[in-house]
């Protein structure tokens, strides 16, 4: 057994105040590893960075090629002399040839003979495995003892570094919402806010994908807008009552995993080809609004407490942002209606009726004047054409002040719904079917004026556009040869339901295209929308619900 000398403790001391000093985390592992073989006299050194369930994470070395380092593969596995090093103290073994647990060497591996292991340890917890090999001479009790101690350094350092990227990665989440509220408070639309707030939250959570899950039909939500690369397939998925996204916005609290591809129950098996994950709640005054779920690939590094304590926050602050914003688009569009009935009040009570009259009184004149033997012709046709003029003036004027008033909206919503399936055999070249029921009863003839007492008329509005535009679509983007519109009042509540067996909306088009819309009309009566491949994954199925006040 060889002791410890002052010289060596010196040269431990030195080293430990090198690691302590430095910051940034893969420093510090590297540094840690080459002064591990720099002291102890190794050829070969390496630290396993474990994950929570013990696998390994990464693993840096030093002393082989990169080339050959590439060939040998994975890293250890915990197998043989890696599986026995204990959690508290550390293994030496100077006969790797004759060990009694000895594995096989992987293809490519060099041939070792003595072997050291240290665990190091944060917190309790083992968060990496120190691996030392080919010493001359053997390894000694000293050398196990002194890299104990700078383990200790080692780990003091990564906590300094980690912390000191926790403060870095607090700012940038800070700043992350500040952009989000701002873009948000300064009448960014919804559909580009909810973006944003995809793209923000995966790039300073360092995530390889991010996705924002919405309210959909019934009680399923699904992926509405996903950032990152090849993210744009996973839009439409649906997250089910008893998956994780439903759970975190129901308990109010989001919730991390190590790794989805171990999970063994996955409701969304599209996840399982995911690393670690984290969910977070958008919730405003408790009312839920959407699940934040951020991915990162295999092997990537696990999500900790603070990213997710961040998340949660950005995602309040989100959640409220989208809340004013909902809610001043809405006082926008109150001004805008009250303007436009003001400016066709003004129209009727003002302009027609001075100009009804100014025609009136020219009318009488022409009257008198034609009585006149002495008036020419060319001075009263004149008269008719200004007369004329101020007829066809007054009913221009009209039209604009039906076109402000919607003189649509005066007309029950069975008889515009079933106007639009007309209108929409144009565009399509072929009728859409129409099926209609209230409170479980099927509309077969009739205007049916209860429906519009039931609705109101601005979800009746709503409606009516909601079938307008998916039809719009259909035709534009479906090449379909038959669709279906099915709209279904029940239980305070309006579904609709279009449907064509064409070849399908892309995803990515869907959103920026009139589609839009409709998910702001959903949310706006707290109801939800969806667009997705239909029945057999062909053709396209649109859902649209609100909720009656």
């Amino acid at each position: 057994m060889t002791e410890t000398t002052t010289s060596d403790l010196t040269t431990i001391i030195s080293h430990a105040l090198d690691l302590t000093t430095r910051l940034d985390r893969q420093s510090v592992l590297q540094t840690f590893v080459d002064s591990s073989v720099e002291l102890t006299g190794a050829k070969y050194g390496a630290l396993a960075v474990l994950g929570s369930s013990g696998e390994t994470l990464e693993f840096v070395y030093t002393g082989m090629p990169h080339h050959l380092a590439e060939r040998i593969g994975n890293p250890p596995a915990g197998h043989g002399v890696f599986g026995d090093l204990p959690n508290d103290t550390y293994l030496i073994v100077n006969d790797l040839e004759h060990y009694i647990n000895r594995y096989p060497w992987p293809k490519h591996h060099p041939h070792m003979t003595s072997f050291l292991g240290v665990p190091m340890r944060i917190h309790s917890r083992v968060y990496g495995r120190l691996y030392l090999a080919d010493k001359e001479d053997g390894f000694q009790d000293s050398d196990g003892r002194n890299m104990e101690l700078l383990s200790q350094a080692a780990a003091i350092a990564v906590e300094n570094s980690r912390l000191y990227a926790e403060s870095n990665s607090r700012a940038m989440w800070i700043a992350a919402s500040r952009a989000i509220t701002t873009a948000l408070l300064e009448g960014t639309d919804e559909e580009e806010a909810l973006e944003l707030i995809a793209r923000e939250m995966r790039r300073v959570a360092r995530a390889d994908i991010s996705l924002i899950v919405l309210p959909s039909i019934g009680n399923s939500w699904a992926c509405e807008f996903a950032e990152g690369e090849g993210a744009q397939r996973l839009i439409g998925l649906d997250f089910p009552p008893g998956g994780r996204a439903q759970t975190v916005i129901r308990e109010g609290t989001g919730l991390i995993v190590d790794s989805m591809t171990r999970q063994s129950h996955l409701l969304v098996p599209e996840l399982a080809e995911f690393g670690a994950a984290l969910y977070a709640p958008m919730l405003s005054k408790g009312k839920p609004l959407g699940v934040i779920v951020l991915l990162r690939q295999i092997n990537g590094p696990e999500f900790d407490l603070a990213d997710l304590s961040m998340a949660e926050n950005v995602a309040r602050q989100a959640a409220l942002a989208l809340e004013l914003a909902s809610a001043r688009q809405t006082q926008t569009l109150a001004e805008q209606l009250e303007d436009r009935a003001q400016i066709s009040r003004d129209l009727h009570d003002l302009a027609i009726q001075q100009l009804f009259a100014s025609g009136m009184e020219l009318s009488a004149v022409r009257g008198d004047l034609a009585t006149e033997d002495a008036v020419p012709d060319t001075v009263l046709d004149r008269l008719d054409t200004a007369i004329d003029s101020i007829d066809s003036s007054v009913t221009q004027i009209r039209q604009i002040i039906y076109s402000l008033r919607d003189p649509s909206a005066t007309v029950p919503l069975v008889t515009r719904l079933r106007h639009e399936i007309t209108l929409a055999h144009t565009s399509l070249g072929f009728t859409p079917t129409l099926k209609i029921s209230n409170l479980g009863e099927i509309i077969t003839s009739g205007a049916h004026t209860e429906i519009d007492d039931e609705l109101g008329s601005d979800i009746a509005d709503d409606v009516a556009a909601v079938v307008r535009e998916c039809l719009s679509n259909t035709a534009r983007h479906a090449n379909a040869t038959e669709a279906h519109v099915e709209v279904r009042i029940e239980n305070q509540r309006v579904e609709v339901r279009v449907t064509d067996d064409g070849q399908g909306v892309n995803p990515e088009l869907s959103r920026r295209s009139g589609l839009s819309n409709l998910a702001a009309r959903a949310r706006r009566h707290h109801g939800t929308f969806s667009i997705r491949p239909g029945a057999h994954s062909t053709g396209t199925r649109v859902e649209w619900m609100a909720f009656v006040d």
